[in-house]
């Protein structure tokens, strides 16, 4: 192994038999917990040996006031927080933070670093149980009844525990005005510049209702689509034919995205047995 630092960071370069069955963006660790080491794959080419980057530890450096809880939280962050990054794929169990760190990660980039003008959240309007007809009001309200998720999550970004009850409402109309709630019926012909799209419960869409919308994204857009495999609310997709099973398929050799699978759930031990054993 040949390591070197550039710009902060280190770096890698490795030959060996295993580099073959590597992807690009693709992370990689060693069992021993004494000493991790947690790296990225960046380059792999059979001739030259692969190249690989350690990864950023954001269980030490928050985002947003959020750290990760455990290994695979630590790598969706660090695929959420790098501008190369174009497209993201979260998949896992309810209570393993999808949502509140992909939230976290946006309003980071939109109002800190001024990366993204600013945040659409988009999802299929699947009811789980009877649906309840016509919802009144703009388009905006119309979703708010699906975006039960979103706000659940905003509500505990922007609670700091030193603010007063002023400051709390102020950083909540803040965030409210760069976040926009979209219906997914009115994307067809969109062209979206310098956003941070995040698409929620993607598993419910069809391989063309994903390539409708990925396809919506201009220069400077990222792309994060999550959703739960086991959660599949539409009666004719499967866990095969779903659009999120085909869209991390398809995107496993492209060197702008990332996927990850989170495993372990953070939620309370009440949500974690219920996933567990109903």
């Amino acid at each position: 192994m040949k390591p070197w630092q550039e710009e902060g960071r280190t770096y890698y370069s490795l030959k060996g038999p295993d580099i073959s069955d590597w992807y690009r963006n693709e992370f990689i660790y060693t069992g021993d917990e004494s000493s991790p080491f947690d790296a990225i794959v960046k380059e792999v080419d059979e001739e030259e040996g692969a190249t690989i980057e350690v990864v950023k530890d954001f269980a030490h450096h928050n985002v947003w006031g959020i750290t990760s809880r455990n290994r695979e939280q630590n790598y969706a962050l660090n695929l959420l927080m790098d501008p190369e990054i174009d497209f993201v794929t979260l998949v896992g169990q309810a209570g393993t933070g999808k949502t509140l760190l992909t939230l976290a990660a946006g309003l980071a980039q939109t109002l800190e670093d001024k990366l993204y003008s600013e945040i659409i959240v988009t999802r299929v309007t699947v009811p789980v149980g009877e649906d309840i007809g016509f919802l009144p009001g703009t388009e905006e309200e119309k979703m708010t009844p699906w975006m039960g998720a979103l706000m659940d999550n905003m509500e505990v970004l922007t609670q700091g525990e030193d603010h007063s009850d002023w400051e709390k409402q102020a950083t909540q109309d803040l965030v409210g005005k760069r976040i926009k709630i979209r219906s997914l019926n009115f994307m067809r012909g969109r062209t979206f510049l310098n956003k941070y799209i995040i698409i929620d419960e993607a598993q419910n869409l069809t391989s063309k209702q994903m390539k409708t919308l990925i396809t919506r994204a201009g220069p400077g857009t990222k792309v994060i689509c999550l959703g739960n495999i086991a959660q599949i609310d539409t009666p004719y997709l499967t866990e095969t034919n779903s659009g999120l099973t085909y869209v991390v398929d398809k995107f496993q050799n492209w060197g702008h995205s990332g996927h990850v699978t989170l495993i372990r759930g953070e939620r309370s031990r009440l949500a974690d047995y219920a996933s567990d054993v109903l």
